[in-house]
C-alpha cells in the first residue's frame, strides 16, 4: 500500500538528490513550478486553438481545450485542497514530520488537471479516432506487419492521455525529460497507468483506456516506483493502480465538462433554458438565493450563476465522498470515477444525456469532425510515406518538400520505425485546429 509520503515526491527525472519537502522555498514550491512549466509551454498554448465541443467555432461563446483545461485546474486546485485540509487532519504526521500543506495536495492537482488534455489532437476525439483508424483501416495498415503488438495497438488506439504523458516527460532538444514536472504531478495526470496491451476491459475505471505508450514505458515504471503504486504484470506489460489524487483530477474534469458544456449548449440556443432550471436546480437548491435569481434579467446571467453553485455543490459531494473511501482509494480497492458514485448522479445523468443529444451530435459538430477526420487523413498519409520513403533512400521531391517544410525539426535518420511513427502521430496531434487545416490545405495545393 503506498503512503502519503511517496505520494507526494518532489522527485523529477534527472534527479540525483532527493527532494526534501521541509527545505522548499513556499514561495515557489516544486509543485508549484509544475503549474508554471504548463503553463509557459507551446503545447500548453496549443490548446488555445482546439476544440473542446464545437470543432472550429466562429463563435465567443464556446470553450477551447484552453479555456476548459483552465477552468479544470480551478476547480481541481479547490478539490485538492479540501481534500489536503482533511487528509493532514487524519495523517498529522505529513504536516508535523514532512512539513507538507494543505496547498500541496491543491497545487498537485491544479497542475495535473491543466495539463490533462495536453495530448489530445485536434478536432477532438474524432481527432483520436482519426489517427487510430488510419493504422487500423487505411493506408497505416502498411505497417501491421513490421510493428509489435503493444506499439502497433498504441498507433490503431491513439490515445490523448497517453500522448499527454509524452509531451511532458520526452526528451527534447535542450530539455531532457521534457518539461521535468515532479513525479507527484505525473502520478496525478495518469488517470490510466496502464499499457495499451494486454487490453482486458473492465469495470474498473482506470482501465478504460491507457496512459503511456510502449515507447515511454520505462519513464511511466520509474516514476510509479518513486510514488509505491501497486503494479500487476500482465506478460510482458504492466498495470499500475491510481494515485489517488487522479481521482480529483478526473472529478474535476467530469464537474467542467458536464456543467459547462451544458451551460455553451444553453448559449449557443441547441438547448433550452428550461432545461439548465430543471436539472441544475436539483443540484443547487440548497443554496440558491431565489431573490438573486429573478433579478438576473439575462439567460446568460441566470445561467453562470446557476453553473457556479452546481459547481460548488459536486466540489462540496467530491470531498466527501473522496475521504469516505480515502481508505480504497489509497490501497487501490477503489474502482469508480468519484462522480459516478455522486449524490447528484441522476441529475448529473441526465444533463449529460441531453448534452449529447443537443450538443455533441448537432450538425455542425458532425460536419465539422467528418471534416477533421478527412484532415488528419490525409496529413499522416503523406507524413508516413515522406519518412518511409526517405528512409528506404527512395524520396521523391515531394517526400523532400514535407520533411522539409513540415517535418524540419525531427532527426529522423537513425529513428527505429516504431518510435518516428510515434512521433509523426504525436507531432500531428500536436497541431492546432486551424494549423490543421492549414496544412492540409496546403499538401492539397490550395492554399493560395
Amino acid at each position: 500500500m503506498p503512503t502519503w509520503e511517496s505520494l507526494l515526491s518532489l522527485k523529477r527525472h534527472g534527479d540525483t538528490n532527493k527532494r526534501i519537502r521541509k527545505e522548499q522555498d513556499d514561495t515557489r514550491l516544486g509543485f508549484e513550478v509544475d503549474y508554471d512549466r504548463v503553463i509557459f509551454s507551446s503545447e500548453f498554448r496549443s490548446l488555445q486553438d482546439k476544440t473542446q465541443v464545437i470543432p472550429l467555432s466562429k463563435t465567443d461563446f464556446v470553450h477551447t481545450r484552453l479555456t476548459h483545461s483552465l477552468e479544470v485546474s480551478v476547480v481541481g486546485r479547490s478539490l485538492g485542497r479540501l481534500v489536503g485540509k482533511k487528509v493532514l487532519e487524519k495523517h498529522p504526521q505529513l504536516q508535523g514530520t514532512h512539513g507538507h500543506h494543505f496547498n500541496d495536495f491543491g497545487a498537485i492537482v491544479a497542475a495535473a488537471a491543466l495539463a490533462h488534455d495536453i495530448g489530445n489532437p485536434p478536432f477532438g476525439h474524432s481527432g483520436e479516432r482519426a489517427i487510430g483508424d488510419y493504422f487500423k483501416f487505411g493506408n497505416g495498415k502498411r505497417f501491421k506487419s513490421k510493428l509489435s503488438d503493444v506499439v502497433y495497438e498504441d498507433l490503431s488506439k491513439f490515445e490523448g492521455n497517453a500522448n499527454g504523458f509524452k509531451l511532458l516527460s520526452d526528451d527534447k532538444c535542450g530539455s531532457p525529460s521534457g518539461l521535468r514536472l515532479s513525479y507527484a504531478t505525473l502520478g496525478a495526470f495518469t488517470k490510466y497507468p496502464k499499457a495499451s496491451l494486454p487490453h482486458k476491459p473492465t469495470q474498473q475505471v482506470a482501465d478504460k483506456k491507457f496512459g503511456f505508450f510502449h515507447q515511454q514505458q520505462e519513464k511511466f515504471q520509474d516514476v510509479a516506483e518513486e510514488l509505491g503504486l501497486q503494479s500487476v504484470m500482465e506478460g510482458d506489460n504492466i498495470r499500475y493502480k491510481r494515485h489517488p489524487l487522479a481521482f480529483l483530477v478526473e472529478a474535476a474534469d467530469d464537474i467542467c465538462y458536464t456543467i459547462i458544456d451544458f451551460e455553451d449548449g444553453i448559449n449557443l440556443g441547441l438547448i433550452q433554458e428550461e432545461f439548465a432550471l430543471e436539472y441544475l436546480s436539483k443540484i443547487v437548491h440548497k443554496n440558491i438565493n431565489t431573490t438573486k435569481y429573478s433579478q438576473l434579467s439575462t439567460t446568460k446571467n441566470r445561467i453562470s450563476y446557476l453553473r457556479s453553485l452546481a459547481i460548488g455543490a459536486l466540489i462540496e459531494d467530491v470531498v466527501a465522498l473522496f475521504m469516505e473511501n480515502e481508505e480504497a482509494i489509497l490501497n487501490g480497492d477503489y474502482h469508480a470515477a468519484l462522480l459516478d458514485k455522486s449524490t447528484y448522479k441522476v441529475q448529473i445523468e441526465d444533463i449529460i444525456k441531453i448534452s449529447i443529444k443537443n450538443i455533441y451530435q448537432s450538425q455542425e459538430v458532425l460536419d465539422k469532425e467528418i471534416a477533421g477526420y478527412k484532415i488528419l487523413t490525409k496529413i499522416l498519409d503523406d507524413f508516413t510515406i515522406a519518412v518511409e520513403h526517405d528512409h528506404a533512400g527512395e524520396a521523391s521531391s515531394f517526400d523532400k518538400l514535407i520533411l522539409k517544410n513540415f517535418l524540419k525539426d525531427f532527426d529522423f535518420s537513425e529513428a527505429k520505425l516504431e518510435d518516428w511513427l510515434v512521433d509523426v502521430c504525436s507531432h500531428v496531434a500536436s497541431l492546432t485546429d486551424s494549423n490543421a487545416l492549414r496544412t492540409y490545405r496546403k499538401l492539397i495545393g490550395s492554399d493560395f
